[in-house]
């Protein structure tokens, strides 16, 4: 099998290089930073799928002293079939040369066979000095490839495509931060093209990207699946003997558990938060969201979060009848345009068991004490009652994946999770909306969803992630 592709990323200081790397070797630990010469050292990331090296992507100093250094090529060289020795032969020379150390580096992992990726900034202004360095690579005689990664608000690209097009086969715009994932995929099908020897592994890669990608959202359905089977269903309990009883009253014994309970399900949550970004290999965001919160008056959610993220009437009026308690009788024409960032009652019409009327406040749990036996008695707070917490949970994670699984590893922004301003789950499928339904109302009566159950919320999960995508695409 052909070695995996190794690819140098080099260009000028502070111009993104390092933004690059992280982005395309999935690996949001790349010290990234404002101020020039960050990276002294080449340093060497692979991006690994099922624990095989599929590429590596090399960040490298920048260019320190390009005209020196092509001074000494052009002194050294005879003729244009030796320009690639002659570089090879400056790197041995000056390894030890300290005004030298930056351009040694960089041309390190070159004269050992690795491809080209320059960068530039394409929101300067284009600048002949650049020609220097583009002349140091193209003499290396390794393919090569441009990147135009703008990084302020100006945009000069076009006179740097002009530029860059004399000097390298392939040049392509590419903002390392928001730079969607097809794009990642179409710079290694180009570099596939370059270099026969890499295609079939460079295309083998794609496949198993886009294979990796599939997969990691039906594992984010299915953790975010669990997660909210787990919340709905969660129940803090405290056995007591005759004389703590005597110690308690009902409504100090209450507040303990109820105290317990809500920490619980902001853990659970929290939980989920890091497991849907270590999939994604996102290890250091840095998030803002506002945490499940109760009022003092113990209403479920903040007026904010459940006008966010809980459904309308209508919507529970579908999703419950679609369980068959009414027999289906054209109930999916039932139209769903009542928005809650509108200030729409929480609330809704559930199925299966019968019809049940929310009012404009959620429900809490509430506590039961069971029966007293042999001196002991269990009180125990849960689960949950109103199904709108289910939707609340959804929503929040439904929208934290979306912004992770669309997150290069080279954004160092806060992940700030903004409510949206309408309910994206009104465009689910009326089966899938039935599915999330039927679950939240087993696990709300504490009753264990069965393994089909359990594989079709998932399926139904997956199916919502879809359809919050399409929701935000559809926004623009």
């Amino acid at each position: 099998m052909t070695d995996a592709p190794v690819f140098a990323v080099v260009g000028h200081p502070n111009k993104g290089k390092s933004s690059v790397v992280a982005t395309l070797s999935q690996n949001d630990a790349i010290a990234i930073a404002l101020e020039p010469g960050t990276t002294r050292h080449s340093q060497a990331y692979p991006l690994r799928i099922d624990n095989e090296v599929r590429y590596t992507l090399v960040d490298t100093p920048g260019f320190q002293r390009p005209r020196q250094v092509l001074e000494w090529l052009q002194a050294h060289s005879l003729s244009a079939s030796d320009r690639a020795e002659t570089v090879a032969a400056f790197v041995h020379q000056h390894r030890d040369d300290p005004r030298f150390q930056d351009e040694c580096e960089l041309l390190g992992p070159l004269i050992e066979g690795a491809g080209i990726i320059y960068v530039v900034d394409g929101s300067v202004p284009y600048s002949a000095e650049n020609e220097s360095e583009m002349t140091i690579l193209r003499w290396t005689g390794q393919p090569s490839l441009a990147l135009i990664n703008s990084i302020g608000p100006d945009d000069y690209s076009e006179a740097w495509h002009n530029a860059l097009g004399q000097f390298f086969q392939v040049v392509r715009k590419f903002n390392a931060v928001s730079a969607p994932f097809n794009q990642h995929l179409s710079l290694l099908k180009a570099f596939g093209q370059l270099q026969p020897a890499w295609e079939a592994v460079l295309d083998q890669a794609v496949l198993q990207l886009s294979g990796q990608r599939a997969q990691r959202k039906e594992q984010a359905a299915r953790l975010v699946a669990t997660a909210l089977e787990d919340l709905m269903a969660w129940q803090e309990q405290r056995t007591l003997t005759a004389s703590q009883l005597a110690g308690h009253s009902r409504d100090s014994l209450a507040e303990q558990l109820r105290q317990r309970w809500y920490r619980h399900q902001r853990q659970r949550e929290q939980a989920l938060r890091l497991a849907i970004e270590q999939l994604y290999q996102h290890h250091r965001i840095q998030r803002q969201e506002a945490e499940l919160t109760w009022h003092s008056e113990h209403d479920l959610f903040s007026d904010n979060s459940r006008q966010t993220w809980g459904v309308s009437k209508a919507y529970l009026a579908t999703a419950g009848f679609g369980a068959g308690a009414i027999g289906g009788a054209g109930l999916d024409a039932i139209t769903l345009g009542a928005s809650l960032g509108t200030g729409a009652l929480i609330g809704g019409l559930l199925g299966a068991a019968g019809s049940y009327f929310y009012g404009d406040r959620l429900k809490l749990p509430v506590l039961h004490l069971g029966v007293l036996r042999n001196g002991l008695q269990t009180a125990r707070f849960g689960p949950v009652q109103d199904i709108q917490f289910g939707y609340v949970v959804l929503g929040r994670a439904v929208d934290h994946w979306w912004h992770v699984s669309h997150r290069n590893h080279a954004g160092q922004d806060l992940l700030d999770l903004e409510p949206t301003d309408r309910h994206w789950l009104e465009e689910l499928a009326s089966a899938y909306r039935h599915d999330i339904q039927h679950a939240l109302a087993r696990c709300r009566r504490q009753r264990a969803l069965s393994s089909d159950q359990r594989h079709r919320l998932a399926v139904a999960v997956e199916a919502a992630l879809d359809t919050y995508s399409q929701w935000r695409q559809s926004r623009g």
